[in-house]
């Protein structure tokens, strides 16, 4: 699995106007590495919990990829 920043970088480059719910998520998703990461108060999990339901509006190959990476990631978490 990939570093979370990782994920966050190829999805800033792909979802060009995100929806206004998942840009803080997906800010913090830029400093995460693992599932050990904490942003403020929050665990990675959360985050990306958070960021997965304000996606949906997110389409595509790249979408449907990056948000089943990041499935994966909690599944192990």
């Amino acid at each position: 699995m990939r570093p979370i920043c990782d994920i966050a970088e190829e999805i800033q480059r792909d979802w060009k106007s995100p929806y206004f719910g998942a840009v803080p998520y997906l800010r913090a998703m830029h400093t995460l590495i693992d599932h050990t990461s904490r942003y403020g108060y929050d665990d990675a999990s959360s985050i990306i919990r958070y960021f997965l339901s304000n996606a949906a509006s997110w389409k595509g190959e790249t979408a449907k990829r990056c948000k089943a990476e990041l499935r994966t990631f909690l599944k192990g978490a």
